[in-house]
């Protein structure tokens, strides 16, 4: 359930941090949280909310440890990849052709739509342009993560990922002004799996070399290889 209340030792399981440590966040008002009858209770949708918001700024060792937090609290096996079975060739290229930030926006959903897991592709538009307009999704690096705010389970089948690099870089609202060239589009059905596939992709994506490889790469199989060698690298780092 997405809105449900967790607990302090939910929310310190699922962040992969000590639960002294998340009561002092609290506490000090660095994440959102109210007091129940005397103890912190965290709401999901706002746990969400600020995690993605959070997870760019991480450095590779936190992003580590909320990979493995989420993942347990997902249960999932530490060794488990997440972003290789969502890799389509179909919902890859190496040549975006667009120049405005919308228009981005519309190819990646029409790629998707190529996967035939989305349901309604007007739908996810429109949560993906109300994402950016409440805070640019673009990273530090030239590349940016487009994803609705909220799980999306009436528009998807499966958690879709597109993957796309423009043939030039546009303006995305970066936070260090860079252009934006590299674009991973993705929607889940559950917040725990979103969450997952953006700690995830934050890893694998932190090591400037291997963004430089996928803007080398000329196909989308090319992309492909480098997608699943990058993550078993991250998920070997973890053991």
């Amino acid at each position: 359930m997405p809105y449900r209340s967790m607990t302090i030792t939910e929310v310190a399981q699922m962040l992969g941090v000590d639960v002294r440590r998340l009561d002092r966040m609290a506490q000090r008002g660095e994440i959102p949280s109210q007091k129940v009858g005397g103890q912190l209770r965290f709401n999901r949708a706002e746990v969400t909310e600020w995690l993605q918001q959070q997870m760019p700024e991480l450095s590779r060792s936190k992003l580590a440890d909320m990979d493995a937090g989420i993942g347990a609290n997902r249960q999932a096996d530490i060794q488990e990849t997440i972003i290789s079975p969502l890799l389509r060739t179909e919902a890859i290229t190496a040549h975006l052709d667009a120049r405005t930030k919308n228009s981005v926006l519309k190819e990646l959903v029409a790629l998707a739509q190529e996967t035939n897991l989305v349901y309604d592709s007007e739908t996810l538009l429109e949560a993906v342009i109300r994402r950016e307009e409440l805070c640019s999704t673009a990273l530090e690096g030239g590349f940016a993560i487009p994803h609705p705010r909220r799980p999306q389970p009436y528009t998807v089948a499966e958690p879709v990922l597109v993957i796309a690099h423009t043939t030039q870089s546009i303006g995305f609202g970066a936070p260090d002004g860079r252009l934006t060239d590299l674009f991973f589009l993705t929607c889940s059905q559950d917040d725990r799996h979103h969450l997952h596939i953006l700690a995830r992709l934050c890893r694998m994506l932190h090591e400037i070399q291997f963004q430089n490889q996928i803007r080398e790469a000329a196909t989308s199989d090319q992309i492909v290889k480098l997608m699943r060698a990058r993550e078993l690298e991250v998920i070997s780092d973890t053991l």
